[in-house]
């Protein structure tokens, strides 16, 4: 019996486990575009090394919004500090500021 009352339990409390699992497979893809995209620069296409330096502001920008919708969800520090190798402080102080 779930003895837990809906209208007093957060919003992300309630979600925060959700498994989503096409994630793996959208990364693999991501990865695979952003390597071809390096191979069609290696061609000879010095014009097109600008466009790829940008693509790490663009996932640095991407990271940002995903720790912050994270902590939305409902998740700590230390559980996003935990995913990327570093401390909850590491984390905190790098995007902390951004929510």
């Amino acid at each position: 019996m779930n003895t837990v009352k809906k209208p007093l339990t957060p919003f992300g409390q309630q979600l925060k486990h959700r498994h989503v699992v096409e994630n793996d497979e959208f990364a693999a893809f991501a990865r695979r575009i952003i390597r071809a995209h390096g191979r069609r620069v290696a061609t000879g296409d010095v014009e097109a090394l600008c466009d790829l330096v940008a693509l790490s502001s663009v996932i640095d920008d991407a990271i940002g919004e995903a720790v912050i919708g994270l902590r939305a969800f409902g998740y700590s520090w230390s559980e996003i500090g935990q995913r990327l190798g570093i401390s909850k402080q590491a984390a905190q102080q790098r995007w902390g500021g951004q929510s």
